[in-house]
């Protein structure tokens, strides 16, 4: 009886093991209208972490007989759009270019370092056919910038505001020459930062008020129970308040801050409240009392500011996908200029003192970021290499920059999943042109 559940048991195993390998790997596709050339991508999201940056890689099929004597190119390009796109006019446009990189694809060119193919090209390249040839990008960490959006109105047209990233193949006898919508596809992707998983000091912040008309003196404390908070989590700020004077303390008023630098030919700051309470309880805080704490909670989100114009966002994604921008990492200062926008985050205590009397307040910094992936980016890459001109490099060890399946020997070639690469919008703009 032991060992029919033994082999019940391994069956199920083993059938679950099938289900799961029939779910297959997620491949998105776009091709040019004119359907010359596609690329595949297996992602659309890639990290900085902050020792390196997730590599942009794919493959490209491609028509000869179409392309005869021109080339393929494809570049990546992260742009600052600091204004509407219909105020585009007489040649003007309200962008700035931050990073632009361009490869050849096709034909492949003999006088670039080869890299080595992640198993997701290998596969593609040998489901596409010869006509394949696969292409990698790697950026720079922490001086590219983040894929911000700052939020619409509600009554706004076309692209947003901030810095996106673009991936583009094309068709021309050379890198500069113009492109046609026609042999050329377009996709959006975004550069998403996660924050060190290093411990900071926990934030904290005190201020003392003396008042002219009477003796004695109002002490804040301000401390947060931490200094790196992840998107949804609620934030706890303790306060604590010694009235040593002769005011009552009439209230609180807690808020949580996000500030924009728009770093342009000049820099601009924007704030804007994501998160907010005031409250009365156990208040008044009379004369000469001491030792008053309370510990309050906040959480900010998306959810509850849409309606808030400029509010800066974690890339041109739908709201049900994603959340307030993430805290700006920036490991060199004079390169904040090409960071287009530097994002940041403060927790604002303010005691109310009532009338004839300032209000005493602190301010606390701290990093909003996202939890780093459970699986680890440090896969070992094939041991093979780009081919040059249909022969095979020799084989080269490098660091897999990407996760993808490992168990690629026991996967046929049809468990690869294609998927359009559609345009991903923000809410009340889905009636947009399709960019990406």
């Amino acid at each position: 009886m032991a060992d029919v559940d033994g082999r019940l048991g391994t069956a199920a195993a083993a059938n679950a093991d099938d289900s799961q390998k029939k779910l297959g790997t997620r491949v998105f596709k776009k091709s040019s209208p004119n359907s010359k050339i596609t690329v595949y991508l297996g992602k659309r999201d890639f990290i900085d972490h902050l020792s390196m940056v997730d590599p942009i890689d794919g493959v490209i099929l491609v028509d000869p007989e179409y392309l005869k004597e021109r080339k393929v190119y494809a570049h990546v390009l992260a742009a600052f759009r600091y204004g509407r796109e219909d105020l585009d006019v007489l040649g003007l446009t309200f962008r700035k270019d931050l990073y632009l990189v361009t490869r050849q694809v096709y034909p492949p060119p003999t006088d670039q370092t080869t890299k080595p193919l992640t198993r997701l090209q290998e596969r593609l390249l040998k489901k596409l056919g010869s006509n394949a040839y696969p292409f990698c990008f790697e950026l720079p960490s922490c001086t590219t910038p983040a894929s911000v959006t700052l939020q619409p109105a509600p009554g706004d047209t076309g692209k947003p505001c901030g810095v996106d990233y673009e991936l583009k193949a094309y068709v021309a006898d050379g890198p500069d020459d113009k492109t046609h919508k026609r042999n050329s596809v377009q996709l959006a992707i975004r550069k998403l930062t996660y924050a060190p998983e290093e411990p900071a000091p926990q934030p904290s912040a005190e201020a003392i008020k003396d008042f002219i008309m009477s003796s004695g003196t109002l002490r804040l404390e301000a401390t947060l129970d931490k200094e790196k908070y992840y998107h949804g989590e609620s934030i706890a700020v303790n306060v604590l308040v010694d009235n040593n004077a002769g005011k009552s303390v009439k209230k609180v008023k807690i808020s949580v801050r996000q500030y924009a630098d728009i770093c342009l030919f000049s820099t601009a700051q924007y704030k804007c409240n994501v998160a907010e309470l005031e409250s009365d309880e156990g208040f008044p805080i009379q004369p000469s009392q001491t030792g008053w704490c309370k510990v309050f909670y906040l959480t900010p989100l998306l959810s509850t500011n849409r309606d808030k114009r400029g509010l800066a966002l974690d890339g041109q994604l739908k709201h049900e996908d994603t959340n307030l921008a993430s805290s700006t990492i920036i490991s060199d200062p004079s390169q904040k200029e090409n960071l287009g926008i530097v994002v940041h985050y403060k927790v604002k205590v303010r005691l109310i003192l009532g009338f004839g009397s300032s209000d005493l307040s602190v301010e606390l910094p701290f990093t909003m970021t996202h939890p780093k992936p459970i699986e680890s980016p440090d896969v070992s890459r094939k041991a093979s290499v780009v081919p040059v001109d249909g022969q095979p490099g020799e084989p080269a060890l490098d660091t897999n920059l990407i996760q993808l399946d490992t168990d690629f020997d026991s996967h046929a070639d049809d468990d690869l999943i294609f998927e359009d690469f559609a345009r991903l919008r923000l809410k009340g703009h889905e009636g947009d042109e399709a960019e990406a």
